[in-house]
Formats: structure tokens, C-alpha cells, sequence
């Protein structure tokens, strides 16, 4: 069973007991966090599609971890003009471990 969530601007897939690496959730470790922006659902025999959302559903998992991604450098760089800038990036992260598909 898996299905598609919207969260942060982004459309993931996901199972039951999978982990998945989302925008950053103002959601403490530990904690339980719902997703109720289900665009499909597939059970292996039937598969449920919104228009735009899924009416009633929801997929729930827990907060296993916030963190921050791999830093992204960007250089930019302007020859004979004695231009350059170096930038570095982090993305911050929320680590969720699905727990439940309802719907």
C-alpha cells in the first residue's frame, strides 16, 4: 500500500514503515504529525485518485529526527574584474517514519 502526500510544495510517495525526507515541519522529535493532503491512494487491488485531494483521508507518521541536508556552494565568479563570491547553503530537513495510510 503507498500513496501520494503534498506537503511543503512538493508531492512525495509514500509507504507504511518507510521513511521520508520532507521540507522542515515546525513539529518537535517525537512527535505525531498528519499529512491530510492525499492525492492517491493505492491498496494493491483499487487505487483512489482526488481531484485535488482525496476527501477524508490522511497519512500520519512520527518526527524521527530534524537535521539539515549536505551544504550546496554556489561560486560565482566575473574574470578580469576581480569579482568573486562564494555562498553556501543548508536545507533544513524533517525525517518522518510513516506509521499509518487511512482513507
Amino acid at each position: 500500500m503507498y500513496a501520494i502526500i503534498k506537503t511543503g510544495g512538493k508531492q512525495y510517495k509514500v509507504a507504511t514503515d518507510e521513511a521520508v525526507y520532507v521540507e522542515k515541519l515546525d513539529v518537535a522529535e517525537g512527535e505525531t504529525v498528519t499529512f491530510d493532503q492525499v492525492i492517491l491512494i493505492n491498496d494493491g487491488e483499487s487505487t483512489k485518485v482526488g481531484a485535488p485531494v482525496i476527501e477524508g483521508a490522511k497519512v500520519s507518521g512520527k518526527v524521527e529526527k530534524q537535521g539539515k541536508e549536505k551544504k550546496v556552494v554556489t561560486y560565482k565568479y566575473k574574470p578580469k574584474k576581480h569579482s568573486h563570491t562564494k555562498k553556501g547553503h543548508r536545507q533544513p530537513y524533517t525525517k518522518v517514519i510513516i506509521e499509518s495510510i487511512e482513507g
